[in-house]
């Protein structure tokens, strides 16, 4: 039993704006198969058979209210001009130069058209295979901790722990990586961005969702009704969902 990441789950006010800007920046198909939700995914994704994660933005009434999120992506870049080129065309399409208190550092930072901060990386050589996203960071206050839930909620490899981050990939050797960053501060305000896991095809969809209840994470109620995914938080309350395979 175990589950894989599928989707980055973008909330937003406004979803084909957020979603065309994301398929644009990656270099990916953009589509809508209901109002208020949009799709960016690679030419050829299976989200039943995933490898890596795509994007899903949905469309929700609330405004991004947290001066950061503790959740963002990180673009892989190739070379110090294809930084700067991405950089260049990313804020043509409208991202903008964010202050996060990253001081003099070597990426960029930028924000997505409602404020989603992201991190355009110097070009590194673990990120050489990983397609457009390097990374998911997550902000957390214990790595160890949130290494030892997610290497067991998952199918990925867990590469490094420290204190001070925690990092996970498919065992595949696919896709972007799963990185758990110590940072100052607790979780106040609901995840902008989140991820969303599906269950292999011969695991129990409820016995996903108890299995993780006994490593740690807990049921999230969001008004989200009789739907057939499970909503539930990991041990430092970052908010995830087990999706139906229908």
């Amino acid at each position: 039993m175990a589950l894989r990441p599928v989707l980055v789950n973008i909330k937003a006010l406004d979803d084909s704006v957020v979603g065309r800007f994301w398929g644009e920046a990656l270099g990916w198909s953009v589509s809508s198969s209901e109002p208020g939700a949009t799709a960016a995914k690679p030419v050829g994704f299976d989200w039943l058979d995933p490898v890596g994660v795509c994007i899903d933005v949905i469309a929700v009434p609330e405004p991004k209210t947290a001066t950061k999120n503790r959740v963002h992506l990180d673009l892989a870049t190739t070379s110090a001009s294809h930084q700067a080129e991405l950089v260049a065309r990313l804020k043509a399409l409208g991202a903008t130069p964010v202050d996060v208190g990253q001081g003099d550092v070597p990426w960029t930072v930028l924000a997505d058209p409602e404020g989603n901060e992201f991190c355009v990386l110097e070009p590194r050589e673990i990120y050489q295979d990983t397609g457009p996203i390097a990374r998911v960071v997550v902000d957390c206050e214990d790595p160890r901790a949130m290494a030892r839930f997610w290497d067991e909620a998952m199918d990925w490899t867990l590469h490094e722990v420290t204190d001070e981050h925690a990092v996970l990939r498919s065992a595949k050797g696919v896709s972007p990586y799963l990185e758990f960053l110590r940072t100052p501060g607790v979780k106040t305000v609901p995840d902008r961005v989140h991820l969303d896991l599906l269950r292999y095809p011969s695991d129990d969809h409820e016995a996903e969702a108890t299995r993780l209840r006994a490593l740690g994470a807990s049921d999230l109620d969001v008004g989200q009704g009789d739907v057939p995914w499970k909503c539930l938080t990991d041990p430092e309350g970052h908010e995830f969902c087990i999706l139906a395979r229908s």
